[in-house]
């Protein structure tokens, strides 16, 4: 018998978060996170995201053994504000057999209708610098921090429950050789002189700060056309910068300021934690820690997080600028490849901003949708 229990205090949560680990224990392509992070970012006393969103987690039982999970999620400022009526739904896991996906869906379901919304969506966080998307293709490649990994099965679980597809992200690399100094050193010096534009690179987290939040406003008019879109708030922007940018090389973050020192574009790139994150299992002590802090320093591989470019200066050539100043220091640290996060497929302006790096596309996943 497959019974449904709601988290109820810190001791259930902490099962929740770590059910993925039986889960996938052997897996050489799941990607752990850190569960004490995964905890605050659950906590109402921690994530500002709950002052606009509510969530419910549930966990599955079969035979007293943790089967399955899912987070049932309402986002205020979508529904108020954008009128989107959207159930949301995310960290959802189960083992292969229908009747625990199928609970899990219900009970979403059933909140959904409660509140009097439209369709339900998943699996998706809480906002867009969340995780997003359950995996179709690309399941021989290791996961990153910042995607969900997922067994091939989970596809035909939504098909089951009637769900359609909703939205299709694409995930691409490209090795570091690709970029042909020649095609952007030229265009660089060009597009500079011709907008009045500036890079701006750092040595130390102190110096990136006093930009962040002008960061964090252009992301949000740079991706407020995409369907997906939430905005970043407030109270989140400064909750983003204590928990992220500290963790981020400061030669990794670039910003592309116009003639009166305001910034049109930006880019967040990270090394890649995925083998560290494995080795840590979970937590920093007492030598999670140091796998990460060596991934920091020596990792060849380099994650593109974020980029935003403000749509007057988009399709102008600014990607040569910011690929000039990273070619520099990939060529100094020995990068060797280049991978980008889910990126939607409906995103023209990214397409045509990596067209001249050959990408190749090497994984893709889903969201998907049901009426209510």
């Amino acid at each position: 018998m497959i019974t449904l229990k709601e988290v109820a205090n810190t001791k259930e949560l902490k099962k929740f978060v770590t059910f993925p680990f039986s889960l996938y224990k052997g897996s050489k392509y799941w990607v752990p996170p850190i569960i004490k992070d995964e905890l605050d970012s659950f906590n109402k006393d921690i994530n500002p995201v709950f002052k606009d969103a509510d969530a419910r987690f549930f966990l599955a039982y079969k035979n007293h053994s943790i089967v399955g999970r899912v987070a049932a999620i309402i986002n205020r400022l979508e529904i108020e504000q954008q009128q989107i009526k959207k159930m949301r739904f995310g960290w959802f896991d189960f083992i292969d057999d229908p009747n625990v996906s199928k609970l899990l869906l219900e009970k979403v379901a059933e909140i959904g209708r409660e509140n009097q919304l439209e369709f339900m969506e998943g699996p998706v966080g809480f906002s867009n610098l969340d995780k997003v998307g359950v995996l179709v293709e690309g399941f021989d490649h290791i996961g990153s921090m910042v995607t969900w990994y997922n067994h091939p099965y989970y596809e035909k679980h939504y098909a089951n429950f009637g769900f359609v597809k909703e939205k299709e992200y694409m995930e691409n690399k490209f090795p570091v050789s690709n970029a042909d100094p020649a095609l952007f050193t030229k265009l660089n010096d060009i597009v500079k002189k011709r907008y009045g534009l500036k890079e701006m690179n750092f040595k130390s987290t102190k110096e990136v700060m006093p930009y962040v939040d002008e960061m964090f406003d252009l992301f949000n008019e740079t991706y407020a056309k995409l369907s997906s879109f939430v905005p970043i708030t407030e109270i989140q922007k400064a909750y983003f910068k204590k928990k992220y940018i500290s963790f981020i090389n400061p030669e990794y973050i670039k910003f592309i300021l116009d003639k009166n020192d305001k910034v049109i574009s930006f880019a967040i790139v990270m090394p890649s934690y995925s083998k560290a994150l494995q080795k840590a299992n979970g937590t920093l002590l007492p030598f999670g820690i140091f796998h990460l802090l060596s991934a920091k320093r020596n990792s060849k591989d380099a994650i593109f997080y974020l980029i935003g470019i403000h749509p007057e200066y988009q399709n102008k050539g600014v990607t040569a600028i910011i690929f000039n100043e990273y070619y520099k220091v990939f060529t100094e640290k020995g990068i060797k490849m280049c991978y980008r996060t889910p990126e939607l497929e409906e995103n023209i302006a990214i397409k045509q901003m990596w067209k001249h790096f050959s990408p190749e596309v090497y994984k893709r996943r889903r969201t998907y949708r049901k009426s209510l």
